[in-house]
């Protein structure tokens, strides 16, 4: 991939509302070429989705989101892709990640109440034959997600004080 091409997804990461005429001018590079790209990164699925970021703490409506770490076995000739793909394909499921260390793979998990992720770790996730065990972390708070900081915090207005 060339250094322009990197360019305009790291501005399009920053806030993917920028227009190909702004992120041309701000990569210096003509306005049919920054189109051009982009749309070729699309058709290559190296974008693959235009999202936002929600602080939804802010929003009445509430969602309780919780990590979860699991080991499982795995498959002879695919290893660990087959389960992996009968994890992520639970609505459920907001991410999955092959992880090294002490567990195999990271789970995201949502729901509407701790009741609703409990149910689903142990309905749906632990009967899998694969599955030799699950650590369930629930997240209380987001600070920052994606680079961006949800705290709104205010300068300190104190006088400094010195000897």
């Amino acid at each position: 991939m060339n250094e322009r091409k990197r360019k305009i997804l790291e501005l399009l990461k920053e806030d993917a509302r920028r227009s190909a005429d702004l992120i041309a001018t701000m990569i210096d590079a003509p306005v049919d070429e920054v189109k051009a790209a982009i749309a070729e990164m699309e058709q290559d699925h190296i974008i693959v989705k235009y999202a936002t970021v929600v602080n939804w703490s802010k929003v009445e409506d509430e969602k309780v989101t919780a990590l979860i770490e699991v080991q499982i076995t795995p498959e002879r000739g695919r290893g660990f892709e087959g389960i992996a793909e009968r994890i992520y394909l639970y609505p459920e499921v907001k991410s999955v990640y092959l992880m090294s260390g002490a567990y195999d793979l990271l789970v995201e998990v949502q729901g509407k109440t701790l009741k609703d992720v409990a149910s689903f770790v142990s309905n749906k996730l632990s009967p899998i034959d694969a599955v030799l065990s699950t650590k369930t972390f629930f997240i209380l708070k987001k600070y920052k997600q994606d680079g961006i900081i949800f705290e709104e915090h205010e300068d300190d207005h104190r006088l400094l004080v010195s000897p």
